[in-house]
């Protein structure tokens, strides 16, 4: 079924099919942060990922929420729907903690009475840079009507998430998402969801992501495998 390599990111090749419609998203055993300035092969983090990613977004097809997820096929494999990813870096914060407490000065933890939604220009050679709604219209990377329902659908999937995530006793600080046209033009969700590109904390105030790797704080394996075994208490 897979074809061609049509793109290679930092944690995923993406590979065409017999069906036009679909792709093959094959997730590698490979950590970067920083944009890419410290990158580390980590043995079984693709795996982990992509099982991760597979139920999160199962989850999320069947509470009514449109994604690109079709199937997982393999350790590292999974299917989706081929779309045309909208340039934005969609970040929901619940907490303070990250880039964000470095730019505004303020410490780690701190609740956020209203969670808060970024957008970011997926731009590698600009640093992915912080970008608001009127950047986004000047741009013309999103319609302002496509801006409310991307803010939407990203506080809707978010109230899933920290419910799922605090029954299994972790809390969702934040995530990053990204939104794609599928072929009849309908915004979806697409990328993956992991502890790649979220953070969450244990009771304890562990970090349970990829700031193991950001901050050297442990074995990320180790620590992705339990959130796996953990979201397994969920079905």
């Amino acid at each position: 079924m897979k074809k061609s390599l049509l793109y290679s990111g930092k944690a995923k090749d993406i590979y065409s099919t017999e069906n036009d419609d679909l792709i093959i998203s094959c997730y590698k055993d490979q950590a970067t942060a920083f944009n890419g300035l410290k990158k580390e092969a980590i043995i079984g983090k693709g795996r982990l990922n992509n099982q991760i990613s597979s139920f999160i977004f199962e989850k999320l097809n069947r509470a009514g929420i449109a994604t690109h997820f079709v199937k997982h096929l393999s350790d590292t494999e999974q299917l989706n729907k081929k779309v045309d990813i909208i340039p934005l870096e969609v970040v929901l914060r619940n907490y303070t903690a990250g880039s964000f407490s470095k730019r505004f000065g303020v410490a780690e933890g701190i609740k956020l009475e209203d969670p808060i939604v970024e957008f970011y220009y997926k731009k590698d050679e600009l640093d992915d840079p912080f970008i608001n709604d009127e950047h986004i219209a000047f741009l013309d990377l999103a319609s302002r009507e496509e801006i409310i329902y991307i803010k939407e659908e990203t506080r809707k999937i978010n109230r899933l998430l920290t419910t799922w995530f605090a029954e299994i006793g972790l809390t969702l600080i934040d995530f990053k998402l990204e939104f794609g046209k599928d072929k009849d033009g309908k915004i979806i969700l697409a990328d993956e969801f992991s502890p790649d590109n979220c953070r969450l904390w244990d009771a304890d105030g562990h970090h349970m992501d990829k700031d193991v790797f950001r901050r050297g704080l442990g074995d990320m394996t180790a620590v992705y495998q339990i959130v796996w075994e953990k979201l397994q208490e969920l079905d």
